[in-house]
C-alpha cells in the first residue's frame, strides 16, 4: 500500500437526497455556512465552501412521498464536517443553539473537538476542529490514541465572542 499522500484518496463531496429541498439548503447555508453554487429546477441544490465548486448536493430527484429511515437502519452515520478553528466551530454552534436547533452531543476524541446534531432529514452530522497533530495523544508505542471525553460547551461557545 502507498502511504504518500498524492496517492491516498480523499473525500471530495456527499450528496445526499432529502425531502425537503429549502428546508436543508436553510440548514447547510444558513446555520453551518456553506455557500450555495449552483441550484438546478428546484429539485437539487450545490453548496461549497473556499471556493470549490461543491462540497455538498442536495436533491430531491426520488423522495416524493419517501419515509425517513428508522433508528438502527443500514446507512449513512454521519457526515463530519471539519472547521479551521475553534472560533469558527463556536460561531456555528452559536447559531444553531441561538435557532434551538438540537444538538445530540459533543465529545473531545483528542485530536478533536465535536460536536453532533441531526439535519433536517435526520441524517448524523459532525461539526470538529482538529487539534494540532503534535498534541494528538499517543502511546507509550506512539500510535495515535484517540478517545471520547465530555467536551467543554460552554468554554467552546466563549471563542465565539
Amino acid at each position: 500500500m502507498n502511504k504518500d499522500p498524492a496517492f491516498g484518496p480523499n473525500i471530495g463531496h456527499v450528496h445526499l437526497t432529502v425531502s425537503d429541498l429549502n428546508a436543508s439548503v436553510r440548514f447547510y447555508r444558513d446555520y453551518l455556512g456553506f455557500q450555495v453554487t449552483q441550484e438546478l429546477r428546484g429539485s437539487a441544490v450545490f453548496l461549497s465552501s473556499e471556493g470549490y465548486h461543491h462540497r455538498i448536493g442536495l436533491n430531491t430527484w426520488s423522495t416524493i412521498g419517501a419515509q425517513k429511515p428508522k433508528p438502527g437502519q443500514i446507512g449513512l452515520y454521519h457526515v463530519a464536517i471539519v472547521y479551521h478553528s475553534r472560533k469558527a466551530l463556536a460561531m456555528v454552534v452559536k447559531r444553531l443553539i441561538a435557532a434551538s436547533w438540537p444538538l445530540d452531543g459533543e465529545g473531545d476524541h483528542g485530536v478533536s473537538e465535536s460536536i453532533y446534531l441531526k439535519d433536517p432529514d435526520g441524517n448524523g452530522i459532525e461539526l470538529y476542529v482538529d487539534r494540532p497533530e503534535s498534541e494528538w495523544p499517543k502511546d507509550a508505542s506512539g500510535k495515535l490514541k484517540m478517545g471520547v471525553k465530555p467536551l467543554d460547551l460552554q468554554a467552546l461557545l466563549k471563542e465565539a465572542d
